[in-house]
C-alpha cells in the first residue's frame, strides 16, 4: 500500500525535455531502465570499489556495490510503502560519475583539474545523466525525471552553495532543483542503503583479503553481537560460511534500525505528502543515535586496517600516477586522443579542453586506464584499444 508521503510517478514534475508517457511503465520505472541500459552503468563492472579489478574476481566493484545498494533500497522502500522504482533508480545512478580506481582516481583528477574548477564524482554523475550519455535522438543525457535527478544531486542531503559543483549550479539555474530542501524519502533511503551496503561488503572483502580476523571484529559494538549469535548457533562453522552469516545479521540489524528510526520520525512529523517530506527541517530517514556511534567506530577500524593498509596504498599510489600521467600527456598532446574526442576540442578554450580530457579519463574503467597508460607510455605497446 502506497504511503501518503511516497513519491507518485503520476505526479512527477516531469522531464527537462518533454516526452510522451509509456503505456507499460511508470516514469520512475523508465528512469531505472534507462540507467541500467546506459554505457556508464555497464562500465561500473570494471571500476574499483576498494580493490582494483585485477586483484580478484570476488571483490566488489562499483557495479556490484550499486546493485547491492539498489536491493536494500527497494526492500526498505517496500516495507515503508514508498515508490520502490524511484529508490532503485537513485541507488543505481548514484556512483555513475566515479573515475577509474575509485577515490584515488578521483583525488588525482581533482588535483589535475584544480585550475579549471576541480572534479567531483557527484557532479560528474549529473553531467553523465544530463549530457555525456548520447543515446537518444532528441536530447543528450538520459532525460530522467526531476525526482530521480533531485535524488542523485541531494544524495547526501541539501546542497549548500559552497558544495555545489559547476554542473549542478548550471542545471539548477535552468531547471530548479530546490537544492536547500531535502530530497524525497525514497532518495533518503537510497543514501542510507549506500551506507549499509559499503559497510557490510567492505567487512566481507577486508576479511577475505586477510586484513583482519573475526576475533578483531568481535570487539566492535556493531558487529560483536552478530559474531556471538553466529558462534552460539553454529559453533563449528567454517570461516566462509561464518563471515557470511555475520554479514547477514549485520545488514539485518542496520536495516531494522533504519526502518524503526524512520518510522518514529515519520510518526512525529506526520507528513501528508512527498512535498512535506522535502519541507521537513531534518531528514526523516535516519539511523538511531546508538547505531550511528557504533558505525563511526567501525569506519575508524576499517580506515586503519583496510583503507590505509599498505597493500591498498600501493595500488592507490599506482592508480594516482596513472591518472596524473594520462591527464598531463593528453593535455600537452591532445592529438593522442581518439578522433571522436579530438573533435570535441574544436573551438574550445583551455578550461573546456581540460574538461573534455577529464571526461575521457573519468569514463575509463580500471582496465582501460591501465591499458591506455601502457599504450601511451611503453614503446613496446601497440596503439590500438583493448576490447
Amino acid at each position: 500500500m502506497r504511503a501518503p508521503y511516497a513519491s507518485d510517478p503520476a505526479a512527477s514534475r516531469g522531464r527537462r525535455h518533454p516526452e510522451s508517457e509509456s503505456a507499460t511503465r511508470t516514469a520512475f520505472q523508465r528512469d531505472r531502465d534507462r540507467i541500467i541500459h546506459s554505457g556508464a552503468f555497464r562500465k561500473l563492472k570494471y571500476k574499483t570499489q576498494v580493490f582494483v579489478y585485477h586483484e580478484g574476481d570476488y571483490y566488489r566493484t562499483r557495479l556490484t556495490h550499486s546493485l547491492e545498494v539498489a536491493q536494500i533500497a527497494r526492500s526498505v522502500s517496500r516495507a515503508l510503502g514508498l515508490d520502490e522504482d524511484l529508490a532503485e533508480a537513485v541507488a543505481l545512478a548514484h556512483d555513475l560519475g566515479h573515475t577509474p580506481f575509485g577515490h584515488a582516481g578521483e583525488r588525482a583528477l581533482d588535483a589535475a583539474m584544480q585550475p579549471y574548477g576541480g572534479f567531483r564524482h557527484n557532479d560528474q554523475t549529473v553531467r553523465i545523466l544530463t549530457n555525456l550519455e548520447k543515446r537518444y535522438a532528441e536530447f543528450d543525457g538520459l532525460n530522467l525525471t526531476w525526482e530521480t535527478v533531485e535524488g542523485v544531486v541531494k544524495h547526501n542531503g541539501p546542497v549548500e552553495a559552497g558544495d555545489m559543483g559547476a554542473v549542478v549550479r548550471g542545471l539548477d539555474a535552468a531547471w530548479p532543483l530546490d537544492l536547500s530542501s531535502y530530497a524525497s524519502l525514497e532518495a533518503q533511503i537510497a543514501n542510507l542503503s549506500d551506507d549499509i551496503a559499503y559497510t557490510s561488503h567492505d567487512i566481507d572483502d577486508g576479511f577475505r583479503a586477510g586484513f583482519f580476523t573475526l576475533e578483531e571484529l568481535r570487539a566492535l559494538p556493531l558487529i560483536g553481537p552478530a559474531v556471538d549469535a553466529v558462534d552460539t548457533a553454529y559453533p563449528d562453522l567454517e570461516p566462509r560460511r561464518r563471515i557470511h552469516e555475520i554479514i547477514r545479521r549485520l545488514v539485518d540489524r542496520m536495516v531494522g534500525d533504519l526502518m524503526e528510526t524512520t518510522r518514529a520520525r515519520l510518526a512525529a512529523a506526520a507528513p501528508a505528502s512527498a512535498a512535506e517530506v522535502r519541507a521537513a527541517p531534518h531528514a526523516l530517514a535516519a539511523f538511531g543515535d546508538e547505531l550511528v556511534e557504533h558505525d563511526k567506530s567501525l569506519r575508524a577500524f576499517l580506515m586503519r586496517r583496510m583503507y590505509r593498509h599498505y597493500l591498498v596504498n600501493r595500488e592507490t599510489s599506482k592508480a594516482r600516477r596513472i591518472v596524473q600521467d594520462l591527464f598531463s600527456l593528453l593535455t600537452q598532446e591532445p592529438e593522442c586522443l581518439p578522433p571522436e574526442w579530438q573533435e570535441m576540442l574544436d573551438g574550445a578554450n583551455e578550461a573546456e579542453r581540460a574538461r573534455v580530457i577529464a571526461d575521457y579519463i573519468a569514463g575509463m574503467t580500471d582496465r582501460y586506464a591501465i591499458g591506455e597508460h601502457r599504450r601511451l607510455f611503453q614503446l613496446s605497446a601497440t596503439g590500438g584499444r583493448i576490447g
